[in-house]
């Protein structure tokens, strides 16, 4: 599929369900509504964002499955808290990883344009709202089969070469590295039922579980990017290797 490149001032409002969920977890990053505490009811939400109460229940169940939310049935929808994890992933390049177990790579360039930053993304990159950031979407196979949707927001003050490379010869992290090498990551795995194009761009079929990898990159004090890099989860495995030495610095 060709990547789509419009000029940066193209770019269409997104649909009222997603600036629902813009705004929910601009409100959870600004921490207005802290992990465990109630987000008003769909009525509430529905009157105050006037919009129909089918577009904010299509919200809220979107933010469930991505794990920014819990919904409990007869109490309510609550910020979804941090679940325990372990420090074993460290920052691979997926073609690496393919071609290690000698396999083939390929990239789908599903997406490629300069957007304007909404309120989250703007908040997670250090920009302001309205400013430009680079927006991409590719899948990843191998062997021809697809592993891993990449969806990936990049400051364009960290990388500002982003948008000229092809990224079907080398991949967005073989390029970070070189434009702003990592100083500090933050991920989150878990477990979520992907949409019906995530579906449609992995090839799989309804109700394949995927495994989330939510990561958050700096060089330096700049923040980097942020991406979400979804696997199915028949597919592929998320691992690492530590060392004792490691576990006791822990």
């Amino acid at each position: 599929m060709a990547p789509s490149t419009p000029a940066p001032t193209a770019q269409d409002d997104p649909p009222l369900y997603q600036q629902v969920k813009d705004y929910i977890v601009s409100r959870i990053l600004a921490g207005d509504w802290p992990e465990g505490g109630r987000v008003p009811s769909e009525n509430e939400l529905t009157r105050e964002q006037g919009v129909s109460r089918m577009t904010v229940n299509r919200a809220l169940r979107e933010l469930t499955g991505e794990g920014w939310l819990d919904r409990v049935q007869g109490a309510g929808t609550f910020v979804a808290q941090t679940k325990p994890q372990s420090e074993i992933l460290s920052i691979h390049n997926i073609a690496d990883e393919i071609r290690a177990r000698g396999h083939d790579h390929s990239a789908e360039i599903c997406l490629l344009r300069r957007e304007k930053a909404r309120a989250f993304e703007a908040k997670l990159l250090g920009l302001k709202r309205g400013d430009t950031l680079f927006h991409s979407i590719i899948v990843h196979r191998e062997n021809g089969q697809p592993i891993q949707l990449e969806d990936r927001y990049v400051s364009p003050a960290a990388a500002p070469a982003y948008m000229d490379q092809d990224f079907t010869r080398i991949t967005p992290n073989h390029y970070l590295m070189q434009a702003a090498p990592l100083s500090e990551a933050e991920h989150m795995v878990m477990a979520v039922l992907p949409s019906d194009e995530e579906r449609r761009l992995l090839e799989i079929d309804a109700g394949t579980p995927c495994l989330l990898l939510r990561r958050h990159t700096w060089s330096g004090k700049r923040p980097v990017t942020w991406a979400r890099l979804l696997h199915p989860g028949d597919r592929y495995r998320l691992g690492g290797r530590f060392s004792a030495e490691d576990r006791d610095r822990d």
